[in-house]
């Protein structure tokens, strides 16, 4: 009985282990792992790794920081020249993922089938963007920081201006240097 309850557990953590999805966002601040949610965002994920695997990130920058709430990238060079995305992604932000601290979500319009290229990590508890929360849709989740959650918050504390039309803009650019699986 014990040992197979024993192997039920090692068959569990295996099956989870093989639908997880890791990814290093590697910043000039440091490296940030995140696990992808496959099962409660496919579509964002499929779309999130796509722009990972055609080195879409490598060279952005993390363009809109704003402390104590979260910072935002993945859609501008260091030169604030938006970046040729492809077809929005549909919402998902009913999976019951929430916007709390360390949680990776898309950035989008007020449309909230716009999502392209643009993510954000949430350095607090973000509960006014769940779905939801405003009487309609939030924000979709689709994974959460699993080191380098130190690394957010100083990219969070960084000076920030206003540069043209943006806001919040770090005065010395957060570069992605990669966004790569880990597996």
């Amino acid at each position: 009985m014990i040992k197979s309850f024993i192997t039920s557990l090692a068959l569990l953590a295996f099956c989870s282990q093989v639908n997880a999805t890791e990814v290093d966002i590697v910043t000039n601040q440091g490296t940030i792992r995140v696990d992808l949610n496959d099962s409660a965002a496919p579509k964002t994920v499929a779309n999130f790794l796509r722009y990972a695997d055609e080195g879409f990130y490598d060279n952005t920058i993390f363009h809109r920081v704003i402390r104590g709430f979260m910072v935002q990238g993945g859609g501008f060079t260091k030169d604030l020249e938006r970046k040729s995305t492809h077809k929005a992604v549909a919402y998902e932000g009913e999976n019951g993922l929430a916007n709390n601290r360390g949680t990776l979500a898309m950035a989008r319009t007020q449309d909230p089938n716009s999502a392209t290229s643009q993510f954000f990590i949430n350095q607090v508890d973000n509960v006014f963007l769940n779905h939801g929360a405003s009487g309609g849709a939030g924000y979709t989740v689709f994974g959460h920081v699993i080191s380098g959650m130190d690394v957010v918050d100083a990219i969070a504390a960084v000076t920030t201006s206003n540069v043209g039309p943006y806001q919040n803009v770090p005065t010395t650019p957060v570069t992605i240097k990669s966004v790569s699986r880990v597996n």
